[in-house]
């Protein structure tokens, strides 16, 4: 049997890559074949919606010389640190789709007008799903503001061939990355997965961004389950822990098709302490249905599960697209 070519990565095997396709070793499978999710869907477990909710976009300084995140909504966030100015997965599509007439629509707008942003530096992307790598949000960054970009292995060959012109950095699990101006990114590992079509599941790696800069440490955790927990008391190990972490709370039902790849409010808060993080924002809830929960669910579990671990709700907030959080 002919062997199926990675069409973005050629690498050799790693504890994590088979020469093919990429995965989260010792770990739940991510695959879900289609009998699954018709199980999932014809269920109809999915929560009603609103179809928008209010937002009032912020508007943020040129620079900042501490540390401020503000929310766009899902997992894109201004990470405004000692004068420089970093996106995370920047979406600013009407649908997390690579259609622009169906798929996922977004309930919030955007927390910053895409013609507030202030010059941006550096992109952080985490991997490749519709809802985390938008390429026409990054096409209308490259002209207006010609960011570098930092990602996992093979995500780039996505970038390029949109974008011949990109500026892209990438990095395996546990590498560090020099962006400039004192700011570093670790690439953590992840429990998730990643693809573009059914037929390139898992040829692009997943992960998340450590951030060590003059004005603190960050860690843009990127989508994950929790799995054993390991990798989450390995980064306080290797990288300490962090003064801010962004933290998923969303995505997360039903549990059994999305325990393997996304955490829920309780885990998210597992999170939270495995790292021994100061204080963290809840990403990825609100912005676009992608589950069943209902849009308010994560905030109402996340304030629960601070409630039963004892830790006061001021440390994990759940954050709204619109608000700037300064972190002294």
């Amino acid at each position: 049997m002919t062997k199926t070519r990675n069409r973005y990565y050629d690498g050799p095997p790693s504890d994590h890559f088979d020469g093919t396709r990429f995965f989260n070793p010792g770990q739940a499978g991510t695959d879900r074949g289609l009998r699954a999710v018709l199980r999932w869907k014809l269920a109809g477990g999915a929560a009603r919606w609103p179809r928008s909710v209010p937002v009032t976009p912020a508007t943020p300084l040129a620079r900042v010389d501490g540390l401020i995140v503000t929310m766009v909504g899902h997992a894109s966030l201004l990470i405004q640190v000692a004068g420089v100015n970093i996106l995370t997965d920047p979406v600013w599509s009407e649908r997390a789709s690579p259609f622009r007439r169906i798929g996922p629509r977004r309930v919030t707008a955007p927390g910053i007008a895409f013609e507030d942003l202030p010059p941006i530096d550096i992109v952080l992307l985490s991997h490749g799903h519709y809802d985390h790598l938008d390429i026409d949000t990054l096409r209308r960054l490259q002209v207006d503001h010609d960011p570098l970009m930092a990602m996992p292995l093979g995500n780039d060959a996505i970038v390029r061939r949109a974008i011949p012109d990109a500026r892209c950095v990438t990095a395996d699990w546990w590498d560090r990355l020099d962006l400039g101006q004192g700011v570093t990114s670790t690439l953590t590992p992840a429990y998730h997965w990643s693809n573009r079509w059914p037929s390139d599941t898992r040829m692009m790696l997943w992960g998340g961004h450590y951030l060590d800069t003059p004005a603190g440490s960050l860690w843009f955790v990127g989508d994950t389950g929790y799995g054993d927990g390991r990798i989450f008391g390995e980064v306080r190990t290797r990288l300490g822990s962090p003064d801010v972490a962004l933290i998923p709370i969303g995505a997360y039902a039903p549990r059994w098709f999305m325990a393997a790849q996304h955490v829920d409010p309780a885990e998210a808060v597992r999170i939270f302490t495995d790292v021994g993080a100061n204080r963290a924002l809840g990403i990825h809830w609100g912005t676009f249905q992608l589950t069943d929960e209902a849009r308010d669910a994560p905030v109402r579990e996340l304030a629960q599960a601070l409630s039963s671990a004892s830790i006061p709700p001021e440390h994990f907030v759940a954050a709204e697209p619109g608000r700037a959080y300064s972190f002294p």
